[in-house]
């Protein structure tokens, strides 16, 4: 007798993650998690009954909730620190994976028609624009300034491997100047 755990959930959960950055929405079903994360097949249907719509919900809002606890390693920086931070973390998931992978919200954003998925993702990004705003405010930033150009920064992060030649000079140069 299979024995389901949560930490056969959170697998599940961390590969559909990798496997939508690397392959896209469409390009990943549960066949695929299941390989990936080395679950238990039937697991896969005990823990998201409601579907693969459910489990991408739960993949991208770990990838969203990860990102925002990740920039907290930038509290009290200031606004250059910040934004390379924020840039790095992007190019290191680029460099990382030979540039076959990308943002798994994005990946979901742009492949599916599901209305709650494409809300789920576009709080996922209003987070990320929420915290990238309140660290530049805190390093002095004008409120006006710092969310125009909190979104910015991440509507032009190459969070698609298919723009993987990126320059992000234009960022930084900005960023000197915010305050």
């Amino acid at each position: 007798m299979t024995v389901i755990t949560s930490d056969s959930r959170n697998r599940m959960i961390q590969s559909a993650a990798l496997l939508f950055r690397e392959n896209g929405y469409s390009g990943t079903g549960f066949r695929d998690v299941i390989e990936h994360s080395g679950a238990p097949r039937g697991s896969i249907y005990h823990h998201f009954p409601g579907g693969k719509d459910q489990l991408v919900e739960a993949a991208i809002a770990a990838s969203g909730q990860r990102t925002v606890q990740i920039l907290d390693a930038v509290e009290g920086a200031s606004p250059i620190a910040i934004t390379t931070y924020f840039l790095d973390l992007w190019r290191d998931v680029l460099v990382r994976s030979k540039l076959r992978a990308g943002c798994a919200v994005l990946a979901v954003t742009v492949a599916t028609d599901s209305t709650d998925l494409l809300d789920h993702a576009a709080a996922i990004f209003r987070a990320w624009h929420a915290r990238l705003t309140e660290l530049y405010v805190a390093a002095g930033v004008d409120p006006t300034t710092a969310s125009p150009f909190a979104m910015t920064l991440i509507a032009t992060q190459p969070l698609d491997r298919r723009k993987s030649r990126f320059g992000d000079a234009p960022h930084r140069a900005r960023a000197r100047n915010l305050t």
